[in-house]
């Protein structure tokens, strides 16, 4: 188990997949949103969670105003988990789908058919990214992701891009139209802030 930091749900305990992920720790979690609150783009904002495990990381930001958010996982097991969360706080603006974190993003690029109905893909596009893969995960693979969300009209053009990775892994590629805003090291993990960019098309 593990539980909302703050906001409306600040305190309920949420359940985490019995294996094949890393949730977050709730100080890791703390951290991130502090700064997030800080930049002022959770209330409001139209939210995705990529390989989002119990979906721990945008559960926080509907407890702290989020509009809207979106929870995909590839592993079942992890998508029932968070199905199971989201009914247990009674939100109605979360959405749970299972999928490659690559897929998704790709058919928000326009490079594959889009998922029906998935909120924040509106024409203004996404606020908050949050990407937490397994830190075995090959970079060429997050690269890839990184490069459909960077794809014109994915993110709104104040968009904040979260991603966790090992220390010691090496920082990610960013793509044309993603550039970083700051890092921060917690322990074993190392937390990268992005943005939307002109570089794209360049």
């Amino acid at each position: 188990m593990t539980r909302i930091v703050a906001g409306v749900f600040g305190g309920r305990t949420i359940a985490v997949p019995a294996k094949g992920t890393r949730p977050t720790s709730d100080r890791v979690r703390e951290a991130i949103f502090s700064r997030l609150e800080h930049l002022g783009v959770l209330d409001g904002a139209r939210v995705l969670d990529l390989y989002a495990g119990s979906g721990a990381l945008g559960l926080e930001a509907a407890s702290r105003g989020a509009a809207s958010v979106t929870l995909v996982d590839s592993a079942r097991p992890a998508t029932d988990v968070a199905r199971r969360n989201v009914a247990g706080l009674g939100l109605t603006g979360v959405r749970v789908t299972t999928e490659t974190a690559e897929r998704f993003a790709a058919s928000l690029a326009g490079a594959a058919p889009r998922p029906a109905a998935v909120p924040g893909t509106t024409a203004a596009g996404l606020d908050l990214v949050f990407l937490d893969p397994p830190y075995d995960l090959d970079e060429a693979a997050l690269a890839v992701v990184l490069t459909h969300l960077a794809a014109p009209g994915v993110l709104a053009d104040d968009a904040v891009v979260v991603v966790e990775r090992s220390i010691r892994t090496p920082e990610p590629a960013w793509p044309a139209g993603l550039a970083r805003l700051a890092r921060k090291d917690y322990g074993e993990t190392a937390v990268y802030y992005a943005e939307p960019s002109d570089s794209v098309g360049a």
